[in-house]
């Protein structure tokens, strides 16, 4: 194990880094925080790149999960440079390098998926990921104008589901048109009072269900590819749902 004390320190200078978008695709990799997500990485038998934490936070890390602290890529750091790595308000001081490891393609030939289209808000994004694990879906579809998975406040969302089901950045035209050459099909999500009442479909045992942006919707190129539209009845006088509120409700129905 080795001791880092200053902020200045080009390790951390990179690692801090890992914030932006930019610098993790040009590394590969992203920075995880929190005692929760880094639990969610060893069951999931992950390899870190650098684990950093302060002392209390790494003898924690040691006796939860068995780390030798004498190993590689393993370093002390103070409270100051805690938070300076940290993107919340209360760090717990304890930080977890890995690679991204997404896959390239996927022949989406079986499954149940959501299909996030140019879904911007992260908390949204992280919360649909979260959700479609917890009802056992297969895997989320990001088209290319979603939000980055890997900015902190998406993983905070996630809460570790990243590391449960598949998550794939793809082209949601050409993710369509694989599900519907095998069959599967493939339901988005409108505001619009014209489209099939959410209660009306039944559950079916393989399918994509197409969740938009939070202000624009899902996009008329997508929705004239998909199979049905469905529409959550609005009963009381709000407008409309959360898109993440909405994705709950939907894929809870199907799950």
């Amino acid at each position: 194990m080795e001791q880092l004390s200053s902020v200045n320190n080009k390790l951390i200078k990179d690692l801090a880094k890992l914030k932006q978008k930019k610098y993790r695709e040009d590394t590969g990799l992203y920075l995880i925080e929190g005692f929760h997500l880094i639990e969610e990485a060893f069951k999931a038998n992950l390899n870190f790149v650098d684990l950093l934490g302060t002392e209390q936070a790494l003898n924690q890390v040691a006796e939860d999960y068995q780390v030798d602290l004498d190993g590689k890529n393993i370093y002390l750091i103070n409270s100051a440079i805690a938070h300076h790595l940290s993107s919340t308000k209360n760090s717990q001081n304890i930080f977890m390098v890995l690679k991204i490891a997404q896959p390239k393609q996927y022949p989406f030939n079986f499954g149940k998926w959501v299909l996030l289209d140019n879904v911007s808000d992260p908390g949204n994004a992280g919360t649909i990921i979260r959700t479609a694990d917890a009802a056992g879906f297969d895997g989320v579809v990001l088209s290319p104008n979603s939000v980055d998975i890997y900015n902190p406040k998406t993983q905070r969302a996630m809460q570790g589901s990243q590391f449960h089901i598949n998550i794939i950045n793809a082209d949601l035209v050409e993710v369509i048109n694989a599900l519907n050459d095998n069959a599967i099909p493939v339901y988005s999500s409108m505001l619009d009072k014209t489209a099939k009442q959410l209660q009306e479909f039944a559950k079916v045992a393989q399918l994509g269900l197409v969740i938009g942006n939070e202000a624009h919707g899902v996009s008329d190129e997508i929705a004239a590819i998909c199979d049905e539209k469905l529409y959550i009845p609005i009963k009381g006088q709000a407008e409309s749902l959360n898109a993440a509120v909405a994705a709950g409700i939907i894929i809870y129905h199907f799950a």
